[in-house]
């Protein structure tokens, strides 16, 4: 089984971008698969946790990246702003190319406006990106279960084909499992 490792994220710069959150009725139920888990899809036990119905460190074990959320959003928006400015960059050499008559009577201003909004645009993408509004669902799934007891198993899963490895693994041991994109 090969492993694309996702720690070089080029927008978040998170090592686990993928997570997966599996319902089940009993902590039991719940504790079997997550060590089931472990051993059948070769994770490290860090890569799994539970989370019971009286769990107080919830959002820790549903986010818990050390560097936090302040690390994905600095690195999401200079990344994407850099992007930004590069886009609005080749844009106003395309307009210069093509000889648009403003861009060309006033090349520093055009070039200046061009490269601005479009870096502005990359900073506001970067903090949609940091937002991370896939999570709602995954975050939502965990803390409805705890209201209704349930457990709930998260694996943060390193790539794409582990979380689809996850999810087909707790869905055959009889989770209700949401994921992120």
């Amino acid at each position: 089984m090969e492993r694309t490792d996702m720690s070089d994220n080029p927008v978040t710069g998170e090592i686990s971008n993928s997570k997966i959150a599996a319902v089940f009725d009993t902590a039991a139920a719940a504790r079997d698969a997550a060590t089931a888990a472990i051993s059948a899809m070769d994770l490290h036990p860090t890569q799994v946790k539970v989370i019971t119905p009286d769990e107080p460190d919830a959002s820790i074990k549903l986010e818990p990246e050390g560097r936090g959320i302040w690390r994905t959003i600095v690195i999401a928006h200079l990344r994407l702003g850099l992007f930004g400015a590069a886009a609005g960059a080749i844009a106003f050499a395309i307009m210069m190319w093509i000889g648009v008559p403003f861009v060309v009577q006033s090349p520093v201003a055009a070039a200046l406006v061009t490269i601005a909004f479009a870096m502005v645009g990359g900073l506001m993408l970067g903090g949609l990106v940091a937002m991370r509004p896939d999570h709602d669902r995954y975050v939502d799934a965990t803390r409805t279960a705890m209201e209704a007891r349930r457990t709930t198993v998260i694996v943060h899963a390193r790539s794409r084909e582990e979380q689809q490895q996850a999810k087909d693994f707790m869905s055959g041991r009889g989770g209700d499992v949401t994921g992120t994109l």
